[in-house]
């Protein structure tokens, strides 16, 4: 990226993983130079599946029927398993991360390193979808692990906003050869 572009703040989901991919993309790329370190912050962790944690759909099915029942009354986007979350919870955490962008970060590029369910449901707050549309999108498949999802600001879109220029974006990967995967976290149940 030319260096003008480059991301000045970098915030990282507190799983090791994504602060190494992180600290990976600091060093392959370089950041603007006025990069001031990752700041981790919980709220960009990973949907919570509570007691489903580590479980399979079958696995689920198996084990819980009775949540597996529930989840099919309620439906993806507002169940909520016993000690976890809904996407309904992710998005508001997510609000909350989007207003200390604001508040604390406006006008800098920022890169987020993050997860599948809260790649998602960014999506869903930044391009003002409804639950259909972005269940319809994560249905077409996973987010690929180190896959970018970049927005540009528009100042002449709607007096100014964020517009999706890509979305699961892996040609760097592929042209460096390295495999893409789009494998859970060792502690990502079924979705």
């Amino acid at each position: 990226m030319p260096a003008d572009t480059r991301p000045e703040i970098v915030l990282s989901s507190p799983y090791l993983r994504a602060q190494a991919t992180a600290e990976a993309i600091g060093k392959g790329s370089g950041f603007a130079g006025g990069f001031s370190g990752l700041v981790v912050d919980e709220r960009l962790r990973e949907k919570e599946f509570g007691v489903l944690d580590r479980l399979t759909r079958l696995g689920i099915e198996q084990r819980h029927p009775e949540l597996a029942a529930s989840r099919q009354l309620v439906g993806k986007f507002y169940y909520r398993p016993p000690a976890g979350e809904s996407w309904c919870d992710v998005i508001l955490r997510l609000r909350s991360v989007l207003d200390t962008l604001s508040l604390h970060y406006g006008g800098k590029h920022v890169l987020i390193v993050a997860h599948q369910v809260v790649v998602l449901c960014l999506r869903y707050l930044l391009e003002n979808m409804d639950e259909k549309t972005i269940l319809a999108i994560d249905a077409e498949g996973d987010v690929a692990n180190c896959a970018v999802t970049e927005y540009v600001f528009d100042g002449k879109k709607d007096g100014g906003a964020l517009v999706l220029t890509k979305y699961n974006f892996v040609a760097p990967l592929e042209r460096e050869g390295a495999t893409v995967t789009s494998s859970p976290d060792a502690n990502v149940a079924a979705r």
